[in-house]
């Protein structure tokens, strides 16, 4: 079963960023001796959730009659939206035993569990919030769902920021360059683009880098939602040749006066997980407020010179800080040779 749910996480995290204003979610089907028939994921708004793909694959696949067990990272949605009810799915299906990663903060969709349950013909439910054997798989649930579950409860998104030091502890790249990081790093946080609905910045970033903010150095997903773009400018800098660019490319363009207000702002917008690339004065205001929930900083090695001429043991090294489980631990572990990385639980 351990196999089975961290096949499940490692699926549905390959769409975190794809599924907004949707919660990424994870399913593997197994048989009676445990084996794994299917492991399937939510893909995006509008497609098929988790359970239901992987029940279509099972029949698809003629194996649908050999299914016992359903393992899903989040509690089977209980409400008709875009798609039917997860947990209709599931109790017309041959799924005897349904093991359920984290319970749905949606009230809404909410209430899977109960009717899983619920009598003649109800199906036995584990959680793993009841196994303290698999604490750590709870806590993998737990992460995964953390921007959805933020603004769920909190009406705003997971907000990520993202830091680059030199050995020096300064900001600011060398004279002719863009950055001081590793193309480890540069990779790294690409996929936190990628995963990202919304980046939040200040246009004092605008006006001195003309960022892009694509996801270039991975592949991004296709057919996404447009990401938000967030700039906090009170003094109406923006240039409109910037805007223009930024839609042109896909992204969606707000601006605010107000750094405290943007996290509800990006709420009402649906975004789940916004990060933050921005310049050490906005970076000192969002940790004066609190606007944070994890927050990662890439230490470049002794060289920082951020070319392929570096030294093995100038490997730029990962911190994060963490207010909960943190999503990023699926960011970090992609990849064959992930970054050195030191967590600190807040």
């Amino acid at each position: 079963m351990r196999l089975g749910f961290e096949a499940a996480l490692d699926e549905a995290a390959r769409y975190l960023g794809a599924t907004s204003p949707n919660p990424a979610v994870g399913c593997t089907l197994l048989d009676r001796e445990g084996g794994i028939l299917v492991v399937a994921a939510h893909h995006r708004a509008g497609a098929r959730h988790a359970e239901a793909l992987a029940l279509y694959q099972a029949r698809e696949r003629g194996v649908i009659d050999r299914v016992v067990t359903a393992l899903v990272t989040l509690e089977p949605c209980n409400h008709v939206g875009r798609t039917p009810p997860c947990s209709e799915a599931l109790r017309d299906s041959p799924v005897e035993t349904v093991w359920v990663g984290a319970r749905d903060p949606n009230s809404v969709a909410g209430g899977g569990i109960a009717r899983l349950r619920q009598m003649p013909e109800g199906r036995q439910v584990r959680l793993l919030e009841d196994e303290p054997g698999f604490a750590d798989l709870h806590e993998g649930c737990q992460a995964l769902i953390a921007p959805f579950a933020t603004r769920m409860v909190k009406q705003r998104p997971w907000i990520t920021v993202k830091q680059a030091l030199d050995a020096q502890g300064s900001m600011i790249p060398p004279a002719g360059r863009t950055t001081f990081t590793s193309q480890q790093s540069l990779e790294i946080a690409h996929r936190l683009r990628r995963a990202s609905d919304a980046i939040i910045t200040g246009i004092g970033t605008i006006l001195s880098d003309n960022p892009r903010f694509d996801v270039r150095h991975v592949p991004d997903h296709e057919d996404r939602a447009p990401r938000l773009v967030v700039v906090c400018d009170r003094q109406n800098r923006l240039p409109d040749s910037w805007r223009e660019k930024m839609i042109g490319s896909g992204f969606r363009v707000l601006v605010s006066r107000d750094l405290a207000e943007i996290p509800a702002l990006l709420g009402d917008h649906g975004v789940n997980w916004a990060m933050v690339e921005a310049g050490p004065s906005l970076l000192d205001e969002i940790r004066r407020l609190g606007l944070w929930d994890d927050w990662l900083v890439f230490h470049a090695g002794e060289s920082g010179a951020g070319h392929s001429g570096r030294a093995p043991s100038d490997r730029d090294r990962a911190v994060i800080t963490s207010h909960g489980p943190t999503p990023l631990r699926f960011i970090l572990d992609e990849g064959a040779h992930p970054l050195p990385a030191d967590k600190v639980a807040l």
